[in-house]
C-alpha cells in the first residue's frame, strides 16, 4: 500500500518569485543570449571566489573539457580520476584525446583515494580530476602537494561543491581549475549550466574563445579564429536564474547542513550497527551536503533495487544512486577495464542510495525518510 502522504522527491529545485520575475524581465528585454546578466553573474562569482576569474558555460561538462584544453592536455597524455562520478568526468578526458586512468576511492569519504592517485602516476600523467562527491572535498593540502611534486595540473570536478569549504576557504577560491555545475538538482541551479574558475585573465580569454567557436573580435568588424572552439555559452535567461539562486547561497548551505545534522540525529547512534548500513562522513565544516547518501549492507535484507522500489511504492519517497562505476560501462570495458580492478568503487557503486535532500525540505521530511529506511532495513 502506498503512503497517503505527498511524494517526497530526492531532489527538487526552489525558484522564488523574484527570480521568476527577473527571467521575465530578460525575456522582455530582447537580449536573451549571453549579455549583461551573464557578465553580472560572472562578476558576482568572481568576488565570491576572492577575485579569481570566472567564466560561465551551458554545462558543467564542457567546463572540464575546456580546462583540459587550456592546460594543453591531449593525445598521449594520461589523466587520473575516480570511477565514482557522473560519466562526464571521464568522457571529457577521452574527448580531448587523452587517456583516463582510474584510482579507487576511500571507503569512508567515497572520494578518490589520494594514496591510489600517487601510485597511479606515470611519466605520461599530466593532470588529476578529483571529484567532490556529495559536496565533500578531498584533502586539498595533500592533493596539491601531490600535484606540485609531480608537476601536474588539477581540474577540480566541484560540480556538487558550490558552497563547500576546506579549512575555512571556499572551494573555488584557491587551487588550479575549479569546475562547478548548475544542473537542475545542484545546490544552486541555472536549469543547466556551469562555471569554471581560472587562474588568470589569459586563461579566461582562452576559455572565452573555446566557449564560442574560437572567435576573437576586434574593432567594429574585426573577427578571427585561432583555436577550435564550440558552442558552450550561457544565456542571460540562465544567468538570471543563477543570480537569484546565488543571492541565497549562504542560507541554502546552512539549511542543508542543518538537514544533514537532523538526518544523523534521526538515524541515531546505533543505526549503522543495527542495520549494517553506512552513513556518510560527518563533515559540517566542509561539505555543503549536496547529497545525503547511505551505503546499504552487502547481503542485507533487500537488494538496492528492491529498497528503492519499497521507498517509492510503500512510502512515496524518491531515491537515487550516485554513481554507477564508470569503468564498468561498455565503452570503458572496451578500453580494458573490468570487474575487480577497483573493488571499493565497485562496492559503493553497487550499494549506494541517495536519500532526499533539497532546500525546501523540512526536518519532518527527514524524519519521514529515516522512518521509512529503518522500516525496510531493520527487521
Amino acid at each position: 500500500m502506498t503512503s497517503a502522504l505527498p511524494f517526497l522527491p530526492f531532489s527538487k529545485p526552489t525558484i522564488d518569485e523574484a527570480t521568476i520575475a527577473a527571467v521575465s524581465d530578460v525575456l522582455r528585454s530582447g537580449w536573451i543570449t549571453s549579455g549583461p546578466k551573464v557578465a553580472a553573474f560572472e562578476a558576482q562569482m568572481s568576488e565570491y571566489f576572492g577575485g579569481r576569474p570566472v567564466r560561465t558555460f551551458n554545462s558543467g561538462t564542457c567546463t572540464m573539457e575546456i580546462a583540459l584544453r587550456i592546460a594543453g592536455i591531449g593525445a598521449g597524455d594520461e589523466v587520473i580520476t575516480t570511477s565514482i562520478s557522473w560519466v562526464a568526468t571521464a568522457n571529457v578526458i577521452i574527448e580531448v584525446g587523452a587517456t583516463p586512468v582510474f584510482a579507487d576511492i576511500d571507503p569512508i569519504t567515497r572520494n578518490i583515494d589520494l594514496d591510489k592517485v600517487e601510485a597511479a602516476i606515470t611519466p605520461r600523467t599530466k593532470a588529476i580530476i578529483p571529484v567532490y562527491l556529495s559536496g565533500l572535498p578531498v584533502d586539498m593540502d595533500r592533493l596539491y602537494a601531490i600535484a606540485k611534486k609531480h608537476n601536474l595540473r588539477v581540474i577540480e570536478d566541484a560540480a556538487q561543491a558550490f558552497g563547500s569549504e576546506w579549512n575555512g576557504k571556499r572551494i573555488g577560491s584557491f587551487g588550479d581549475f575549479v569546475s562547478f555545475s548548475f544542473q537542475a538538482n545542484k545546490n544552486i541551479t541555472t536549469g543547466e549550466g556551469g562555471a569554471l574558475v581560472l587562474n588568470n585573465l589569459e586563461e579566461a580569454k582562452l576559455a572565452e574563445k573555446y566557449r564560442l567557436q574560437g572567435v576573437t573580435r576586434s574593432g567594429v568588424d574585426g573577427i578571427d579564429v585561432d583555436v577550435l572552439g564550440g558552442k558552450y555559452n550561457m544565456s542571460d535567461i540562465m544567468a538570471a536564474i543563477g543570480l537569484g539562486q546565488f543571492a541565497n547561497i549562504d542560507n541554502i548551505t546552512a539549511h542543508r547542513r542543518n538537514l544533514a545534522r537532523h538526518y544523523y540525529q534521526a538515524f541515531g547512534a546505533d543505526f549503522e550497527a543495527l542495520s549494517g548500513t553506512q552513513l556518510p562522513l560527518q563533515a559540517f565544516e566542509s561539505s555543503n551536503y549536496h547529497l545525503f547518501q547511505i551505503v546499504l549492507p552487502d547481503n542485507g535484507p533487500t537488494t538496492r533495487a528492491d529498497f528503492m522500489r519499497a521507498m517509492q511504492e510503500r512510502y512515496n519517497i524518491g531515491t537515487g544512486y550516485h554513481y554507477a562505476p564508470i569503468h564498468l560501462f561498455t565503452m570503458y570495458r572496451e578500453r580494458g577495464f573490468k570487474e575487480g580492478m577497483f573493488p571499493v568503487s565497485e562496492k559503493i557503486g553497487r550499494l549506494t542510495v541517495t536519500l532526499p535532500m533539497f532546500y525546501a525540505m523540512t526536518t519532518a521530511d527527514v524524519d519521514r525518510a529515516v522512518a521509512a529506511v529503518k522500516a525496510i532495513l531493520i527487521k
